[in-house]
């Protein structure tokens, strides 16, 4: 189409030539603009709704020319990785001395997890985890005693809220009777 349309013309002349409903036409004439397909313009209280070829046409070529200019970077990364897979194979043929090196450097690997393990195994004498062990048992030991604290409470506010006996909230929600602060 190589003419303007206005609404009203559009929803008259597509519902003959194109098939399309007399009610769906403005639905799918926006979707058409909103994907760039067609123009719109308003001019004074009009819209007016065009699309020309060759704005297709250059469209196509731009994105190919955006496609093809993605290709070549791409042929260019891809050769210059294989020049430097190239220069990275330089000077590492298989020989004597590097086998031997390789095997020295895997039992050093070895060695060194082997190693490692050990020095886990006696990582519970290290003097700081011991200390870190001891604050927080303490820490662990002042949280169980707030809470303690925290029922002890609950429970002399029951007492005189409800006149509850303690050995009837004790047994009721599961507290022991040996139930005390730790030391």
């Amino acid at each position: 189409m190589k003419d303007v349309f206005q609404l009203k013309d559009m929803e008259k002349i597509a519902p003959k030539e194109k098939g399309i409903t007399a009610m769906s036409v403005k639905e799918v004439l926006q979707s058409l603009v909103d994907d760039g397909m067609v123009d719109c313009e308003r001019i004074g209280t009009s819209n007016y709704y065009w699309a020309f070829p060759s704005k297709a046409l250059h469209a196509r070529k731009r994105k190919l020319e955006a496609l093809e200019s993605q290709l070549s970077e791409g042929n260019q990364k891809h050769a210059n990785l294989q020049k430097s897979i190239e220069k990275a194979k330089i000077g590492r043929h298989e020989t004597e001395e590097r086998t031997m090196l390789t095997k020295e450097l895997s039992s050093l690997r070895d060695q060194r997890e082997q190693l490692k393990a050990e020095v886990e195994k006696y990582r519970e004498c290290d003097p700081q985890v011991v200390e870190e062990i001891r604050q927080a048992n303490i820490l662990a030991k002042e949280a169980a005693n707030r809470w303690t604290d925290n029922i002890f409470a609950i429970k002399s506010w029951a007492k005189r809220k409800f006149g509850f006996e303690e050995n009837k909230i004790d047994k009721n929600f599961g507290i022991p009777e040996d139930f005390d602060y730790i030391d």
